[in-house]
């Protein structure tokens, strides 16, 4: 192997490794995206809160409702989210526990944004049941 391939696979390598972990400006951009949502949703700010949900969320949100997102979060009557507790983040996806709530949040370009909400978890290994999801 020549020296060039080695060392081009021990970088590769490093790289893997110094990446499996969530850096905590992750950790931070997804709870405080998850934090400024449930802050939204508590001060009956429903623009605010569609704004800070993932494009495909949104268009759920406005297609089930046949109307505009902000009336339709608002009448979804999600649980009111206290404190985070935890965030986990894999990649681009993180779930973030909260005192009330469970969100899910996937990192875009323009940053972190709720794709699911009025999560609970079910029977272990069974996936969460939201209230609010994108297709």
């Amino acid at each position: 192997m020549s020296m060039s391939l080695r060392a081009a696979g021990a970088l590769l390598l490093a790289g893997l490794l110094c990446g499996c972990g969530a850096s905590a400006a992750r950790e931070d951009g997804a709870s405080d995206a998850g934090s400024r949502f449930a802050a939204a949703l508590a001060a009956g700010d429903y623009r605010t809160g569609c704004e800070l949900l993932a494009p495909e969320t949104r268009d759920e949100v406005e297609e089930d409702a046949k109307g505009p997102c902000a009336p339709a979060l608002r009448d979804l009557d999600l649980p009111r989210a206290g404190a985070a507790r935890g965030v986990e983040v894999y990649g681009r996806e993180a779930l973030l526990r909260m005192a009330g709530d469970t969100l899910f949040l996937s990192q875009f370009d323009s940053g972190w944004l709720v794709t699911a909400a009025g999560c609970a978890p079910q029977a272990e290994d069974e996936p969460y049941r939201c209230s609010l999801k994108g297709g």
